[in-house]
């Protein structure tokens, strides 16, 4: 989540540091350990001071290697984490604060009603922080049912991801478009793509969750929803996260400064992060104590995400060299082939850079000057579509696809006696693999193959 910096200023492939493939190790043993180590050694991973030790162990050679051979290429990874972490724990502390009140109850239809709500305000709050938002009143809504772990896999699909699809603050990779000349109203051109995915996954969540819910004991599914009224509190918090998406719009006003000027920080930085630590600030001071505690809220899921992103930041670097400078060579040149190789690999790397190296790929192939003009041109927005959606859909592919991901499972395994045991890493796999990639497989064929003409 986070441009590269290197293209951002302007610096050209062939200034890049070519790291051998095997430096790319380091970020397949840190993938491998996320996911192996919680099964092996479940109690020891449960601390973050042992997640850090092993993100440490595994990013301390690449961040050696980039030292001495391009300290620039690891400059910028870091400053990305920076505006990463920052925005991620000001929605996370914002949202913490905000606490929806009332007598609904996790049936299938009330279930399957908030997915949706979900998936649709993704695209103004952002993926973090609508299911940050969501996430505590949807596990408090199911507290008494036994049969809930999809209902968590479900919201991580569409809440956390694919919902958020439609405008520029939806996902970090439609925001990078934008800031490189897309215009913002252009994302909704993707809609013929996101509601019918959309609708199709409700469907089929709703399906499941009937099925789940006939399993309930008769007591969980007859429970008295009593008749207290559904209500918002916190709702100040509303304005702070307001804040915070006033500040990532303006950092596009101060990222064209930088452009013109040449001087600044990428990105809008460090204003952007200054008023989003401010709006978590203000968040903490305003909002209530009880409400947190009501909430149940706590650091642990973001701490958790912090400790293990800064390893993904870190390893991820020779990976996406390696990209930025033969994603070329390729030999990709369909629409579905950009929907697939951007969104594979979007799966296990940072779907904002990763998007953005398919987006450029895309320039060459449709033989135009830049992201801007990719737009115009007749064959080279569909390609520009399939980029983006690959991008957004298959961030939910993996844990570490999307950053929401990891916090939502957090969440949902220490919350307590609201707890849900989330799958393990491949555990993971194995349901978006089932479920979304048959799905992925549909909108290859409709939307890339057999319809590509009328996107």
């Amino acid at each position: 989540m986070g441009m590269r910096a290197f293209l951002m200023f302007g610096s050209s492939a062939h200034d890049m540091v070519e790291p051998h493939f095997l430096w790319v190790g380091f970020f397949v043993l840190l993938l491998l350990s996320i996911a192996v180590l919680p099964l092996a050694y479940e109690h020891w991973w449960e601390s973050n001071r042992n997640k850090g030790i092993v993100a440490a162990v595994l990013s301390i050679p690449v961040a050696t290697f980039y030292l001495f051979k391009g300290p620039t290429e690891l400059l910028h990874p870091i400053m990305e984490y920076f505006s990463f972490i920052v925005l991620l724990w000001s929605l996370y502390t914002i949202s913490g604060g905000i606490v929806l009140r009332g007598s609904l109850a996790g049936t299938p239809r009330v279930n399957t009603i908030m997915l949706a709500i979900g998936a649709v305000i993704a695209n103004l709050f952002g993926t973090t922080g609508a299911a940050m938002l969501l996430i505590r009143p949807l596990l408090r809504m199911n507290e008494k049912r036994v049969h809930k772990k999809h209902i968590v896999i479900f919201f991580v699909f569409l809440v956390a991801n694919i919902g958020g699809s439609l405008t520029p603050l939806g996902d970090p990779p439609l925001f990078l478009g934008y800031l490189r000349g897309v215009p913002f109203a252009w994302t909704l051109k993707l809609a013929p793509i996101w509601l019918p995915t959309v609708l199709v996954l409700l469907a089929l969540f709703h399906w499941w969750d009937c099925r789940a819910w006939k399993r309930e004991e008769e007591s969980v599914r007859n429970a008295d929803m009593g008749n207290e009224k559904i209500a918002l509190a916190g709702s100040l918090n509303f304005v702070f996260i307001a804040g915070v998406l006033l500040a990532t719009i303006f950092s596009s006003q101060l990222q064209k400064i930088v452009a013109t000027t040449g001087i600044g920080w990428p990105e809008g930085s460090p204003y952007r992060e200054l008023i989003m630590i401010g709006m978590g600030v203000l968040s903490m001071l305003f909002t209530s104590k009880e409400l947190r505690v009501e909430n149940r809220f706590n650091f642990a899921a973001i701490m958790e995400v912090a400790v293990l992103f800064a390893g993904i930041f870190i390893t991820m670097i020779p990976a996406l060299s390696l990209l930025s400078l033969h994603g070329g060579e390729l030999g990709i040149s369909e629409p579905w082939q950009f929907f697939w190789a951007s969104g594979t690999l979007s799966s296990f790397l940072d779907n904002a850079p990763t998007y953005l190296v398919f987006a450029t790929t895309a320039t060459s192939v449709a033989g135009v000057d830049g992201i801007r003009e990719l737009v115009a041109s007749d064959g080279g927005a569909v390609l520009l579509k399939a980029v983006s959606v690959g991008a957004v859909f298959m961030g939910a592919n993996t844990y570490i696809g999307n950053a929401p991901n990891f916090m939502v499972k957090v969440i949902a395994d220490t919350a307590k006696e609201r707890r849900i045991k989330m799958p393990s890493f491949f555990g993971y796999m194995l349901y978006s693999c089932g479920i979304l990639i048959p799905v992925f497989i549909a909108v290859t064929l409709v939307a890339f193959v057999l319809f590509r003409s009328w996107l």
